[in-house]
Formats: C-alpha cells, structure tokens, sequence
C-alpha cells in the first residue's frame, strides 16, 4: 500500500541551535563618492551592535534557514512527529527509529505502542545520538498501527544524513637520546565555522608516563583561556611522554614499545554545542639501538672558554655477552679532553649499565657538540662511534678575555 493511503503522517525535523545573524560590513571613506552613506546604513542595520559594527557582531537569533552539517563527534537531535490526517480513530500506534551506518544498524529509539490516536492527535519521539562514523548515514523510521477496518498497516521514511570531517589531527613523533618521547599535535578546523577547543589531552599508554609541555609553570594555559580556531586555522600541541622505569631498563622492550596512546579533543561550536573527537591509537617508529649504546645524562648548558668542565654518560651493553670495552678520545674542534684515552674498562655484563664521567676544555666560544668518543669491542673488534652526543655553549667571561697566552 503506498504511503499516501495511509491514515497517518510522518514528518522528521533536525534539531539545531540558531546562529547570530551578523551584519555585513561594508564602509568606505567620507572622502569618497559615496561619503557617510554606507556608514550610516552599517549603524542603523538592526542585527549590528551599536558602536561595534565593523567586527560582525550580531545581537540576533537566527533560525537554521538549510540544512546544517553534522560533524563526528556531535550529537545528531532529531524530531519526530507521527499524526492522524483523518477523522478516524487508530489503534496501536508504534514508531520505531533506527540508524543505519556503513557498518552497523543501531536501534535509536522503540516506543510502546500508543494505544488510540484520535483525529488531530500525534505521537511525538525526540532522539539523541553521538555520531562515530564518517560518511553517509540513514534514518529508517518505521509506523504500524492497526486501521479502523482493523487490519495492520505499516509503512516506512529514510533520511540520508552525511556525517563530515571536523578535525585533521597530524602528528609527529621525535625519539629523544634521554628515551623521551615528544609528541607534536597539530589540529586544525576544517568545519564550516568557528570552533573553542576546551580539551586537547593525550591519553597515554600504560607504558608511558605523560606530560603536557602547553601550559605555564603556574599551570595556565599558553594559547590562553580561549582557544579559538577559525575555519582553516591549526593549532599545535606538544606532550613529552616519559618510558616506565620497567621499560626504560630493558632497550629491547622500549624499542618495541611503539603505541604511545590516543588525543582526546573536545571542542563547543556554533552556541555552545559540544563535540568529542578521540584518534585511533598513535603509533611511533621504535628506536633502533646498537648492542653498545652511550647516552648523556648530565651536562651543563653554559660553560666558560678554556675552563674544564664535567659531564655524565650511561653505558648499556644490550647484547647477550659481557663485553670488555676500550675508549678513546678523539681530537674535535673546539673542544680538548682532559684525561686519558685508549684504556679499557671493566667487564660489562648484560643488561648492565655503567656511568662513566669525562671532562673536557672548550677552546672556542659558541655552540659546540661533544663528539669524539670511541668504544671498540676487543672481541669482535667492532667500534662503536658516538659524535654530536649534546651540545654546550661556550661563554667568554672578562677574566677569560683579559688574560695573556704564553707561547
């Protein structure tokens, strides 16, 4: 039986929030043709506010005049309104709402049966749901009611609704010689309008211990109290993640230690409506360590020319055997060793780790790196070559400046 002889309508309505209307600013010189004329027509548009008429700042509720888009991470409200065209009485009357997505149907809503529907009278159905998937998405309402005549009668309406983008998320991962991991977010707007980022929080791995490098050490944040994105624009965050103890000790594992966690944003678009965007877990490139690895732990950031200065080191041997070690000392620019070179160290055993303290003398001011270090394997007769392990800057103090070399 098609839908026109039925005895009952349907009608679906998206529930959205109104917009401000804002004027459109348009002004010119009084020295020109036009003089004070499109001035005086800006100030006396009635959605302008008075005296801020140039910035687009509207003082007036706007009903949705199209259709509005749905983002991921918003909630989809709709409207349903079931009513008697006629002047018979109906029996029965069940609505049953469901979504259908490229993946899963998912029930929305099943009210009992409303068991008399009068002339005039409606069965009303309001229906929220978190949209999670991209693409399109179909709204299957389904009526049965029992006629008059007292056969059951059904009938069907589907609504093809398009779920977007709102967000591109990027990222980049950056392997630090501590074992740290930094994480660089960058999240941009790609909806229609104008969006608040409340929350950009990343939810770390068990693995790992997360720290959040955008806000002041009062715990302010550093874009602000408002972060707001306008259509196109981008943002970015930066999360410093810190290994477990555990898996810091074990250079196997934390290679292998590649799911650093996922984003969770939440922003408010439009007047206050929110939306929730979680990524799929974040995936890093595994450090590729060597069997010997030598990594700095201490080291000061400014130090005066030609005065020596100390710095720690860490010794891992990651291999399966205990290996004894030689170190030299190789001549860098900028920078003299004090001490000796070409001696070997204790046995170290596996999974071992030693420290290991050098000095040295800065002979030229600037940014230097600390190069130079060779470990060699006696057994394998394997060198290990460790260049631009940190850097210094070099500082030239007045005693340094004022003082006499003797040749």
């Amino acid at each position: 039986m098609d839908t026109e002889e039925h005895l009952l309508g349907l009608k679906v309505m998206r529930l959205t929030r109104p917009t401000l209307a804002s004027p459109l600013p348009v002004t010119c010189d009084g020295k020109d043709l036009p003089g004070n004329l499109l001035n005086l027509a800006l100030q006396q548009d009635p959605t302008a506010v008075q005296g801020l008429e140039t910035i687009t700042l509207g003082q007036f509720l706007l009903l949705p005049q199209s259709p509005v888009n749905i983002y991921l991470g918003e909630t989809f409200s709709s409207y349903v309104c079931v009513f008697n065209e006629t002047d018979e009485v109906v029996k029965d009357v069940a609505v049953k709402v469901d979504l259908q997505t490229s993946s899963q149907r998912l029930p929305l809503s099943s009210k009992s049966p409303t068991p008399v529907l009068t002339a005039d009278d409606t069965v009303n159905l309001v229906i929220h749901h978190e949209v999670k998937e991209i693409g399109t998405h179909i709204l299957v309402c389904e009526v049965t009611y029992q006629a008059p005549s007292g056969n059951s009668m059904s009938f069907r309406k589907f609504f093809k609704i398009q779920v977007l983008k709102p967000l591109d998320v990027k990222t980049k991962f950056y392997n630090a010689e501590s074992d740290d991991v930094y994480l660089e977010a960058q999240v941009q707007n790609i909806t229609a309008g104008p969006i608040c980022l409340e929350k950009v929080a990343l939810d770390a791995s068990h693995l790992f211990n997360v720290t959040s490098l955008n806000v002041s050490p009062k715990g302010d944040s550093i874009f602000g109290k408002i972060t707001l994105l306008q259509p196109q624009a981008s943002c970015q965050f930066l999360y410093c993640l810190t290994p477990d103890p555990k898996l810091a000790a074990d250079l196997k594992l934390l290679s292998g230690a590649t799911n650093i966690g996922k984003l969770d944003i939440v922003w408010r678009s439009n007047l206050g409506e929110r939306g929730r965007l979680q990524t799929s877990q974040l995936q890093r490139m595994g450090p590729d360590y060597d069997d010997i690895r030598l990594s700095v732990t201490e080291l000061p950031n400014f130090v005066n020319i030609e005065e020596p200065f100390t710095f720690k080191c860490k010794l891992i041997n990651n291999c399966e055997r205990t290996v004894e070690l030689t170190m030299s000392l190789e001549k860098v620019e900028g920078i003299a060793w004090y001490g000796i070179s070409g001696y070997k160290l204790e046995p170290l055993a596996p999974r071992d780790v030693k420290e290991l303290l050098f000095t040295a003398v800065p002979l030229i001011p600037g940014l230097r790196s600390i190069s130079g270090i060779r470990l060699i394997d006696t057994l394998l007769k394997r060198t290990y070559s460790y260049d631009d392990l940190a850097q210094v800057f070099v500082t030239i103090n007045d005693d340094t400046s004022n003082r006499v070399k003797i040749m």
